[in-house]
């Protein structure tokens, strides 16, 4: 495994490469950095260069200046600036959560940089009926930060979506999950700390930042035939599935689901792995 840095505009992105062959992006969830990715990278990469990225604000990737408010648009920039760093030719992309947010809005921006996208469980609660019920709930998440601090925001989260986070109980998004998966695994101290230090500038600058995104379904859908709208197994019935379901009803396009929750890949990172590459690969 290679470590990288990267200057885009406001930032400086830390990076991992490993494996050959062509390249395939992932996104971690919000709070969640490169490490989220550890437990599958290596049977991947046995496949893929793959690459895997701290968004900027997290730890690793600090801002050039005081922390601020984050957009997927701005992230899906990073990741096209990154694709070119490392490829010439169009990248696999896998986003889990807040990441999935940005890998579609990468595949609307940057079209020509991405041969296929896999967007498990965005949390794009705008393409939902009760859009405003949501926001409201996710505005609760904030507040419940704000008066009572991080664990009793994750509390709050956990109660509204089922449980779980992106970041494997690390800080990382904490939205959803399904209490009866599989224990995820465990990250080692280091990682643990690291992640939870990201969580208060995910709940104040990037929660509701990207859950109250609107993807342009106009922009997307002459690509929809690359997209792969995903969800886990685990997750039916709660929160975090339904805009996947959205997503994929809205574009016509088929949802595939993953094992685990909404944080498979941190549940069953093997099987995870393996159902990836039979979407990527064999599809």
């Amino acid at each position: 495994m290679h470590v990288h840095a990267l200057k885009v505009p406001g930032a400086t992105l830390r990076y991992e490469t490993r494996g050959s062959g062509p390249a395939l992006l992932l996104l971690p969830g919000g709070g969640a950095d490169a490490a989220v990715w550890d437990p599958l990278a290596d049977t991947l990469a046995d496949h893929f260069t793959v690459v895997a990225c701290d968004p900027r604000g997290t730890t690793r990737s600090p801002l050039d200046g005081p922390p601020e408010d984050q957009n997927p648009a701005e992230q899906a920039d990073d990741a096209a600036l990154l694709l070119a760093a490392v490829t010439d030719e169009p990248a696999y992309v896998l986003g889990i959560s807040a990441g999935a947010i940005v890998a579609v809005d990468l595949l609307q921006r940057h079209p020509a940089l991405v041969r296929r996208v896999v967007a498990h469980e965005p949390p794009l609660v705008e393409l939902l009926p009760d859009a405003a019920e949501q926001r409201s709930f996710f505005a609760s998440v904030v507040e419940a930060h704000r008066e009572r601090g991080v664990e009793a925001a994750m509390a709050v989260m956990a109660a509204g979506t089922g449980g779980g986070d992106a970041g494997g109980r690390a800080g990382g998004d904490g939205t959803g999950g399904d209490r009866r998966a599989p224990a995820p695994h465990t990250p080692p101290p280091e990682v643990f700390r690291r992640m939870s230090a990201n969580a208060p500038f995910f709940l104040e600058h990037q929660l509701r930042q990207f859950t109250g995104h609107l993807p342009d379904l106009d922009a997307l859908a002459p690509h929809a035939d690359r997209l792969v709208p995903a969800a886990g197994e685990e997750s039916h019935g709660l929160l975090l599935r339904r805009p996947a379901e959205a997503l994929a009803h809205r574009l016509g396009v088929a949802l595939a689901e993953f094992p685990g929750g909404h944080v498979g890949c941190v549940e069953q990172p093997a099987a995870f792995a393996d159902r990836l590459l039979d979407v990527l690969l064999k599809s």
